[in-house]
């Protein structure tokens, strides 16, 4: 069982959070996590290169020239591919690059990903991270005062208006919710700060009951 300190608004700490063994996960979950991220990496691809084959350009039916007699290579058409101008052979088409994983796989490497966040201690927990105001000085003096690093993953509940907003404008810094949280953007950022609202939903999303039962 690991032990975590959540903080207040001020960066102290006000209380701790146990995170029972069984939500995570040391022995295995390497491969998945690979997976996942190649399957994030794979579905954020558009799919549309696209370059035209010899029947697709646009050209005469004709020979360039005549067969023999000019002391050049023989020529059919055009739009051959050896030609400039002409088209590609074996070139990419229009296709979808999506990969799915099954809930059991995903749920085990984002287990894996979190796990190793904490055990490093680069995992905060705050009360709440609402803001009075989209103030970015006051979103930057509370990660001040929790000592991040450059890069950081907020991670809350439910979307809050006010804190996208302030953490558009420093670089580094990525909101999302406990629902949307993908192992991509856990291992991409070098600090995780969740609020506890959170840490409650995402051990609901990982069917934590489940596997406690």
């Amino acid at each position: 069982m690991s032990t975590l300190a959540i903080h207040n608004s001020e960066g102290k700490a006000v209380g701790e959070v146990q995170i029972p063994d069984a939500m995570l996960e040391r022995e295995k979950g390497a491969q998945p996590v690979k997976e996942a991220v190649v399957a994030y990496l794979a579905n954020q691809r558009q799919g549309t290169a696209c370059t035209k084959t010899k029947g697709e350009v646009a050209g005469s039916g004709s020979k360039p020239w005549r067969q023999k007699g000019t002391g050049r290579a023989r020529a059919g058409y055009r739009q051959s591919p050896v030609w400039r101008g002409g088209g590609v052979v074996f070139g990419p088409k229009p296709r979808s690059h999506r990969r799915d994983m099954n809930r059991k796989t995903s749920r085990l490497a984002l287990r894996r990903a979190l796990t190793e966040k904490i055990d490093a201690g680069t995992l905060k927990l705050v009360e709440s991270l609402t803001l009075s105001a989209p103030k970015t000085r006051e979103l930057a003096g509370l990660l001040k005062k929790l000592g991040t690093a450059k890069t950081v993953l907020i991670v809350t509940e439910q979307p809050e208006s006010h804190l996208i907003l302030a953490a558009r404008n420093i670089p580094g810094i990525e909101v999302t919710t406990a629902s949307l949280l993908n192992v991509y953007q856990v291992l991409r950022h070098v600090d995780v700060v969740m609020t506890g609202s959170a840490l409650d939903a995402l051990k609901q999303r990982l069917g934590f009951e489940e596997v406690q039962s």
